[in-house]
Formats: structure tokens, sequence, C-alpha cells
């Protein structure tokens, strides 16, 4: 996870392009996958209330998984200790249920984007280790009681592990203890014993970080802890991590059970760290040279964007023995969280369709070599 200034890469990255291949026919992501395995997005709210007729339309034609990107977050689901916000959850779920679509709840346990009130008594000081877990259960089997039989999945923790393999000292982690993982999992797994449950982090080619979530997952199941399957974040660069790294990953944890690309995009902007990461916590100051394609691509970082995308996709497919679920974290350009972290302000180009909802041209040749797989 490392070497993540895009222009030290274009070079080799338009080096080696893909060969340009014609349009594919008309018909959609989720049709040329069928059989292979899930195309996702993640919606936010005012997709989920289809506020926007064209952003709809690529969403139904697209994609046949959904995960809700922000709608079902502590902070939002659960914003005060003795009430729950449903309208947005409900109507994610019901989108979902109205387009036949694989729905998955994110996330259940977070140290991030969590109410004020979640690790705290009324004045103010820690809660205690009971407390905190009668908390996280409650929370747990309220949101997935309601959606007993709806939700087909959950991120149900999301983050617990920092890139040198350590158990990450959040608000969980310090007052339950290192166990908090395996208490939210037996409360999922009790609350809704038909919904699959998922481990979700990102930097999942890191080697020592994967490392220490395959122990984690693997002595989780050892105990007879229901865990599925492993989220790998696909927040990743034009020209990091190694698709090597990422394979590596992908097959250590099919060992576990099913492994999932859970929120892919691809950025082209510079990095304002040494370390690529997609901790919400990292910000920086907004500076011109950071931002170096405000009003569009240049046509070799396009070229250079579209081969990654292919690159990644032609690596899923080989491994669509393994994989169940691809999904974007997002459904545009206009709308990537990309364009305001980690700094504000910028345009950024991560997903498969554009600005306007047209599609990129890494989505025909994403199609044609998938129906090309199925041919040979």
């Amino acid at each position: 996870m490392r070497n993540l200034f895009v222009f030290l890469v274009l070079g080799c990255l338009c080096a080696c392009s893909n060969e340009p291949v014609e349009p594919s026919a008309p018909n959609g992501l989720k049709d040329a996958f069928t059989d292979i395995f899930y195309i996702g997005t993640a919606l936010n709210v005012d997709q989920i209330h289809e506020k926007d007729s064209a952003t709809n339309a690529v969403i139904v034609s697209q994609f046949n998984a959904i995960v809700a990107e922000n709608c079902m977050k502590s902070v939002n689901i659960h914003p005060e200790i003795d009430r729950y916000f449903w309208d947005d959850a409900d109507a994610f779920v019901a989108f979902g249920e109205k387009h036949n679509m694989h729905i998955t709840g994110h996330t259940l346990a977070w140290h991030s984007q969590v109410p004020d009130w979640l690790f705290v008594d009324e004045e103010g000081n820690d809660v205690d280790r009971e407390d905190m877990i009668q908390r996280l259960e409650d929370h747990i089997t309220t949101i997935m009681t309601r959606y007993k039989g709806k939700v087909h999945g959950y991120d149900v923790v999301n983050e617990a592990i920092n890139d040198d393999g350590t158990m990450r000292e959040s608000k969980f982690y310090k007052i339950i203890g290192p166990d908090w993982v395996e208490i939210a999992f037996k409360a999922a797994a009790k609350a809704d014993p038909g919904a699959e449950l998922y481990y979700n982090d990102y930097n999942l080619s890191n080697p020592e970080k994967s490392k220490a979530v395959y122990e984690m997952v693997k002595a989780m199941q050892a105990k007879g802890i229901k865990v599925d399957g492993i989220g790998m974040q696909g927040h990743v660069n034009v020209g990091s991590p190694a698709l090597e790294n990422f394979e590596n990953s992908i097959l250590m944890f099919s060992e576990l059970g099913k492994v999932m690309v859970t929120e892919l995009d691809v950025t082209v902007l510079p990095w304002p760290d040494r370390s690529l990461t997609a901790d919400v916590s990292l910000s920086a100051e907004y500076q011109e040279k950071m931002n170096p394609f405000p009003n569009g691509l240049t046509d070799s970082m396009s070229l250079a964007l579209n081969n990654r995308f292919i690159d990644l996709f032609d690596l899923f497919v080989k491994h669509q023995d393994k994989i169940t679920r691809v999904t974007t974290w997002g459904v545009n350009d206009a709308q990537t969280w990309r364009n305001y972290w980690p700094i504000e302000g910028r345009s950024d180009y991560p997903l498969l369709f554009n600005r306007d909802n047209t599609p990129k041209p890494a989505v025909d040749s994403i199609i044609q070599r998938v129906q090309k797989s199925k041919q040979s």
C-alpha cells in the first residue's frame, strides 16, 4: 500500500495498456455477470428515494445488488439511545425488494460515524463493559430483527484491524476488550440466523493486515462463531496496490468462506500521505497541485484508469469461484466520496459511470471480456 503518487506509475500503465474493443451489446453489467457474481453499488439517500431518474435508470439496469452507503450507520439509524430513525433504511430495503436485488446492510458496528450517546453515560463518562455490551447487542438485534428475511447479509463489524495487524483501539475495544468483535457476531447470528454475516475492512491487500484479519476470523470460526465471509474494500489507486497482493488475499480469505469486493473505487488523484488508506479520519488542506483534473481527465489518465478497471475485473473473473459480489462505492463520479476525502473540493473520477451517468469505456470492455470468457 505504498507509492501512491499517480504520476510515478502512469507511464508504466499506459505502456501496458489493454487493446481497445468494439462497443458491446446493450446489455448491462449485471446481465454480463449473471451466474458469475453479483454486481453491486452503494446507494445514497437521494438514490434510495429515487430522486434522480437518470441515475435510477443506471442503478436498475446495471446492478443487481445494493448496499447502504450511510443510512444504516449508527449515527443515522440510531441517533438517540431510545430512538431509531427508520425512514431511509426502510426505503433502502424497499428499493432492493422492488428491483429484486441482493441487499447488504452496512454496517452494524463501526468506530466511526457513531452517535454521541453510544459510549457514554448521562454524565459523559464512558459506560462500563456490561452496559457497552448491552448497547451493542441491542443495536444489532433491533436492526436485524426489523429486516429479518429481507436483508440478505450484513457487514457486522467494519474496520477493527490496523494496517500493522494490531486491533484498532476503538471505544468498542477500550470499553469491552478485544472480544468485542466476537460479541457482535454472536449477537448478529442470534438476531437473524438466515442472514449472511461479514467482516469488512480496507487495505486487505496489505499482507500484515490481511493475515491478522484471516487469523481473527479463523479463530472465531474455530469457536463456532458464524462468520460467512470477508469484504475486501476496493478503495484503490490507479497504480496500486499490486494486483498480485490483492490476489493473494483473495486466495487466503477464500479458505474461510465467501470473498466480496465491497467498496470498489479507483482514485486518479495524488495522495497527501505516504501510505494509501481508507481511514475516514485522514484529512488534508486543499492545494491546487493536489487537484490536477478539475475539468476532466487527460487522455493518458483516462486510458490508465480504464485499464486499471479492466485489470481488476479480469482478476475478479479469474477467481469467480471464490468471489460472490463486486460492489462499487457509488454509482457515478458526481456522488463519490473521493471528491471530498481526504481533501475537500477536488474532482475525482473513480467509478465506472461519469458524472452524467454515461458509462466509461471500461464498462464495454469489461462486458465484452466476460462474455468472451463465458464462451471459452
